[in-house]
């Protein structure tokens, strides 16, 4: 026989692993973000109470959402808002009418594709997008996603309520797209996912160089898409963000000091992560229908490939940038298109097209752009024009990492005068 804190326990774990996937569902059959939020609650306090009497279901999930579903519909029967879900007419506010619906495991499972492309919708801000999908997809406090992106909990709440508004209020549908519609839309869900993993890679700010906890998350919401939805671009976003976790070990020292990709020791990179990034790269560009996430992470193949870094192809990796280039123009791409061919041909001539970026205006705010043509002059022996970069680069950095690395690379260019 379990033991009341045997069911306790069991009732965390199951909390801990398909309260994401009860919400979802929820969610479909109730029609409203709060309304699905507190049946989940209700139906886990159900289940501290009644599974130690009866004995935990041999479906927790089903059993859980049962519970919720039915709690929702009391409490909405007790507020008088309509008389019966289940008796509800075309024009109610329901998203699902049919009882048995839930218990489908098809639809469970698409549930929470549903969900992502519900918190991505195009309708909703950049923010409140990335906000609601850690906040609903991946359970994440509201304190938590505050901390990770410098905005006052408060304010983060607010946007997280103003969305759920939206979705309500334009009934922003809860489906996958169609076919038609899906390009357009699995953009918005595979850039919310991105940028999470570059915060979680290289936050924007704080003591630390990387933030486990949303890399993670985005690692994990990567994983669902290309599970439930595998398109092209979705394997490629998760070849990219597995590539790059590979090397998180090897990008500080035990002290938390920055090391740069070319003095990093590869021995301590994860080969299983760069095994699975690898063939999920093969996989994406032998459809033909691949874009810049795919060509992105097959620039990360390369230096994975490479066992130090007077091997890594530059040559091949200055391609692979101009490829991207033509797919999406922008200036992030131009600048590290200019890294990889000071590497390839020296660092005069990626000085040059550096300059010829910072001159346009184009990236007068980016550190990494003043921080590239830094180093760049101080390899040329460029001292006062190194040191004017640098100190632009530490102007706006908000990363302790990062500034201690700036200052240490000022500190060399001083006793080198």
């Amino acid at each position: 026989m379990e033991t009341t804190r045997d069911v306790h326990e069991t009732v965390t774990t199951v909390y801990e692993s398909e309260s994401r996937r009860v919400l979802a569902t929820l969610i479909r059959l109730l029609g409203d973000f709060d309304t699905a939020e507190e049946a989940l609650h209700d139906a886990f306090r159900a289940a501290l109470e009644q599974w130690p009497r009866d004995g935990v279901p041999k479906n927790p999930r089903a059993w859980l959402v049962s519970a919720g579903r039915f709690k929702a519909i009391d409490s909405m029967r007790r507020l008088k808002r309509f008389d019966s879900l289940d008796e509800a007419s075309p024009n109610a506010e329901v998203a699902v009418t049919d009882p048995a619906a839930w218990a489908d495991e098809e639809s469970v499972e698409d549930d929470r594709l549903r969900l992502i492309f519900t918190c991505c919708h195009p309708a909703l801000a950049s923010e409140a997008q990335i906000a609601l999908t850690l906040r609903e997809v991946c359970g994440l406090t509201t304190e938590e996603i505050a901390r990770a992106f410098l905005t006052p909990a408060p304010t983060l709440a607010q946007r997280i309520v103003r969305a759920k508004s939206k979705i309500r209020d334009a009934k922003i549908p809860y489906e996958v797209p169609s076919r038609g519609e899906l390009a357009a839309r699995l953009d918005a869900v595979l850039r919310v996912i991105y940028l999470v993993f570059n915060e979680g890679y290289a936050a924007s700010s704080g003591a630390s160089l990387t933030r486990t906890d949303l890399s993670g998350e985005a690692i994990r919401l990567g994983r669902l898409l290309v599970e439930l939805l595998p398109e092209p671009e979705a394997i490629g976003l998760l070849a990219l963000m597995l590539l790059h976790e590979a090397r998180r070990a090897a990008r500080t020292s035990p002290s938390g000091e920055l090391i740069l990709l070319e003095d990093q020791d590869r021995t301590v990179w994860d080969r299983g992560l760069i095994a699975e990034g690898s063939r999920l790269v093969e996989r994406a560009l032998e459809s033909r229908q691949f874009g810049p996430y795919t060509i992105q992470a097959a620039i990360a193949g390369v230096h994975a490939e490479a066992p130090d870094a007077e091997a890594t192809d530059w040559g091949e990796i200055v391609g692979l940038y101009d490829v991207l280039w033509r797919m999406d123009p922008s200036p992030v791409i131009e600048l590290n298109r200019a890294v990889a061919v000071a590497m390839r041909a020296g660092p005069a001539a990626g000085l040059e097209l550096v300059e010829r970026i910072l001159a346009r205006g184009d990236l007068k705010d980016y550190r990494f752009a003043h921080a590239a043509r830094a180093e760049l002059c101080r390899r040329l022996g460029r001292t006062a024009d190194a040191r004017e970069s640098f100190e632009r680069a530490l102007s706006l950095t908000k990363q302790e990492p990062e500034r201690r690395f700036i200052e240490r690379r000022l500190q060399e260019l001083a006793r080198n005068c």
